[in-house]
């Protein structure tokens, strides 16, 4: 793809992944009452084997969010009973991000929201047309973590 143009499709395809995040942020938050990193913390820290918690580190990278603010998510989110950080038995300098009963509770009471979003999130896409999107993303996902730019000199003038 030619990407040295400063619109064109690249331009249109990377305003219309930011318009698409802060739509989904403002959806969350307007239909479910929680942000979009509260949402993604409760389902990375309800999955299967992460029962005994995860490093504040793990989590920060998973989610592919700043320290700052997964902090004061996860501030929020200890405020209102839905997680804990505790001593991580491995390392005592470390801890653990744990999702609480209540938290695990909250998670389990917004599935049938959650799939209610979902399916009107998707409603004029086929399976075909979310795998397809799902397996692009993935892509752009993997390019983008790579991305390192230089600075480039100024080119002299030749005398």
């Amino acid at each position: 793809m030619i990407v040295n143009e400063s619109g064109g499709i690249p331009n249109r395809l990377f305003f219309r992944l930011f318009q698409t995040g802060n739509i989904l942020q403002r959806q969350v938050q307007n239909e479910m009452g929680i942000s979009a990193v509260q949402w993604a913390v409760l389902g990375a820290l309800s999955r299967e084997g992460f029962e005994q918690g995860t490093s504040f580190n793990q989590l920060k990278e998973y989610l592919f969010v700043s320290r700052q603010n997964l902090d004061g998510v996860l501030k929020r989110m200890e405020r209102d009973g839905h997680v804990v950080r505790v001593p991580d038995p491995q390392d005592r300098r470390a801890r653990l991000v744990v999702l609480t009963e209540p938290g695990r509770a909250y998670w389990n009471r917004l599935q049938d929201t959650i799939t209610e979003f979902y399916r009107q999130a998707l409603e004029s896409m086929s399976f075909d047309d979310s795998v397809s999107l799902l397996h692009l993303l993935k892509k752009l996902q993997h390019d983008l973590t790579g991305v390192e730019l230089s600075v480039e000199t100024e080119q002299q003038p030749a005398d």
